[in-house]
């Protein structure tokens, strides 16, 4: 049996000012690759349309087959400040749903095909 799943309470407010502040867009997962050392990351090669990133995302544990991945359009937040994570450079985050809530996590995704680097918001 599943427990029942009860959403955590809203967060305080933001002004719309500060959601502007974040850019969230489509990629795609052009290739996963294992970061060597750690038992939950993946280095993620993403493409935005006029640029490639790498994207570090904590989805090995989450998912049997990660190279499932390559080629599926996913959400990022392309603004974070780049920050390395067990020696590789992330320029960016997955914006993937249910991890917050102890769910197994699933890709926050365009109901269809959409140009990579399409601003969401």
């Amino acid at each position: 049996m599943v427990p029942e799943f009860k959403p955590a309470a809203v967060k305080a407010p933001v002004s719309h000012a500060v959601l502007e502040t974040i850019d969230i867009r489509v990629g795609t997962i052009q290739a996963v690759d294992d970061v060597a050392g750690s038992r939950k990351l993946v280095k993620l090669t993403v493409e935005f349309g006029d640029h490639t990133r790498i994207i570090v995302a904590g989805l090995k544990q989450e998912r049997p087959d990660v190279s499932a991945l390559v080629g599926r359009q996913a959400l990022f937040v392309v603004n974070l400040e780049p920050r390395a994570m067990a020696g590789v450079v992330s320029e960016g985050m997955l914006f993937d749903i249910g991890y917050a809530d102890r769910q197994v996590p699933v890709l926050a995704v365009p109901e269809g095909p959409v140009p990579d680097g399409l601003r969401a918001g």
